[in-house]
């Protein structure tokens, strides 16, 4: 068994693994036949440096056990040499107690959070019951398709928003967070999704994906994973309301759309981001809710091949590097813009550009990937941050907690009707976007071998993208769009397409909950979390949220 870490150890992109073993055993000044073995923790990319890009390894180093002791002792140790730490997650209840539930925890949302929510409670022997709108992914799947194709019509349950997955299931499946956890928490999450069915890579990747179609796989492996341990999952299940004790405002139940009424003291809400007609009936029943900033922004397409020359150089397309990401942030300086920052979101290296609308009347974006990233284009979001000033017009009074939801709908029904209707999103050449007179042509839609062709479905109406967004969103953009330039040389190409309006970034409410036990602050028993609750950003950090909600959960319930 490894009890040593090494890491931070670099090799050429072309290294065999003799080389890698040589390396480890130079790093280590080791004998021939003193490394019993090692396995591979991470590895990541040093691009820094273009003409002699790095592969940086993290290992799990295997040597005789008093070798080890005396390598961790040395007088002048290696700073990137320690003991392996234990990274198995450790439950609050142990896995098959029966609980002391007399009613079983509810959890409302099959996406990230809710899905590891239950698995978790299901784990620890509570049987919770996962109700979720929308259907199963293979019906979504089909709805969602078949809406882009033109062949199915919109469907406000089954879309990209709702439906088994959550709106992460057509996305790029990105496995990574800006913000630190405890490691225990992001490995289960990593570990429960191989166990799932999804690439045992993801362990290893410094920044590991899923994919559109793994994902499919991997939430209907969740959903077995729960109900085999005796949970249940219910779809087009839509939860409408609460039921509270009437002298403390604890839950007793809750009430579904078509009239069941299910008892319960426990319930995991954990509804993503687009679940506006549950954050309306939150506030109605005296839930605490408060508006939260989010961005808006549109998403940009390039060629993928100019992004990896960008990135890689002349190691463009090596199979080790794959295709290239970026992130990109500008802080506004210009008179108007100064305070507004810039930046990219959700980058989707070789993917495409999908319809994600949750509403009839309104359009709009998000990228996606497949597992391969092989599609032409790259595309990102670029987005500009709106706050609560921003908001304060489109709320009914000050302070209104549905405020961001007020503002988006505007800028999504201007987006639908800008663009013809049909749910056809608004698009624009970038150079013509950067024309700020408002007598400048609007270029057609050019699709020769060489020019931006736009990716995204339904379709895209080409026009003045400057009539579906917020006049600080395009001012912020032009400022911003020549400082990327002069990061990735050919980003400001005038046929660079720019398709609107992306407004789903983050959830506009947050649900106040309390520090320690994580239940909501004024309603005892509902337990908010993942990124419709504010508390999450991603797939990874929605099902860590939802880890710990779980838990909490089953302290109460023991």
């Amino acid at each position: 068994m490894p009890v040593l870490r090494l890491s931070e150890l670099k090799l050429p992109l072309d290294h065999s693994d003799a080389e890698l073993r040589a390396a480890v055993m130079r790093r280590l000044r080791l004998q021939s036949g003193q490394l019993l073995g090692f396995r591979l923790v991470k590895r990541s990319v040093d691009a820094r440096r273009r003409a002699g890009i790095s592969l940086v390894y993290c290992l799990d180093i295997e040597l005789d056990p008093a070798l080890e002791q005396r390598l961790l002792a040395r007088a002048n140790p290696d700073p990137h040499l320690r003991a392996t730490p234990d990274e198995r997650y450790r439950f609050v209840v142990e896995p098959g107690s029966s609980g002391a539930a007399t009613d079983r925890p509810v959890v409302v949302g099959a996406g990230p959070c809710g899905y590891f929510a239950a698995l978790l409670l299901a784990q620890m022997g509570l049987r919770p019951l996962l109700l979720e709108r929308g259907k199963p992914v293979r019906q979504r799947t089909a709805d969602t398709f078949g809406f882009w194709r033109g062949e199915r019509p919109f469907n406000p349950e089954s879309n990209a928003q709702f439906g088994e997955g959550g709106a992460g299931t057509f996305s790029d499946g990105k496995l990574y967070s800006q913000v630190s956890e405890p490691r225990a928490y992001g490995r289960k999450v990593l570990e429960e999704l191989v166990n799932a069915g999804a690439n045992a890579e993801i362990l290893t990747l410094h920044r590991p994906h899923i994919g559109t179609f793994k994902l499919a796989t991997v939430v209907r492996g969740l959903r077995s994973r729960i109900e085999a341990l005796g949970g249940e999952v219910w779809f087009e299940s839509r939860v409408c309301g609460l039921e509270l004790a009437p002298d403390n405002r604890r839950v007793r139940a809750v009430l579904l759309g078509d009239g069941r009424r299910l008892a319960t003291n426990a319930v995991v809400l954990a509804v993503g981001h687009s679940a506006r007609d549950t954050f309306a009936w939150l506030v109605e029943a005296g839930v605490a809710l408060e508006a939260k900033p989010f961005a808006v922004g549109v998403r940009i397409e390039h060629p993928q091949a100019l992004i990896d020359r960008a990135r890689w150089g002349e190691a463009a397309g090596h199979p080790r590097l794959g295709p290239a990401e970026y992130k990109l942030v500008h802080h506004c300086r210009q008179p108007g813009n100064a305070g507004r920052d810039v930046y990219s979101f959700c980058m989707c290296p070789g993917g495409l550009v999908v319809g994600a609308a949750s509403e009839a009347g309104g359009v709009v974006t998000n990228g996606m990937s497949q597992h391969s990233r092989n599609e032409r284009n790259a595309n990102s979001g670029l987005v500009v941050n709106v706050t609560l000033a921003d908001l304060e017009p489109y709320g009914r009074g000050t302070g209104d907690p549905l405020a961001g939801i007020a503002f988006q709908r505007h800028w999504e029904t201007l987006a639908f009707q800008l663009a013809g209707g049909g749910f056809r999103a608004p698009a624009q050449r970038l150079g013509d976007f950067l024309q700020t007179s408002p007598a400048a042509p609007v270029l057609g839609d050019r699709t020769s071998a060489t020019s931006v062709s736009p990716s995204c479905q339904p379709g895209v109406t080409f026009t003045d993208l400057s009539c579906c967004l917020p006049p600080f969103v395009v001012a912020a953009l032009r400022e911003a769009l020549p400082a990327f330039e002069r990061q990735i040389a050919g980003y400001c190409r005038t046929d660079a397409v720019l398709t609107a309006i992306e407004t789903r970034t983050s959830s506009p409410v947050r649900i106040p909950r309390c520090p320690d036990r994580l239940e909501s602050v004024n309603t005892p028993g509902l337990f908010p979390g993942g990124e419709g609750a504010g508390y999450a950003g991603g797939i990874l950090s929605a099902a860590i949220d939802g880890i710990k909600l779980a838990e909490q959960v089953a302290l109460r319930l023991r």
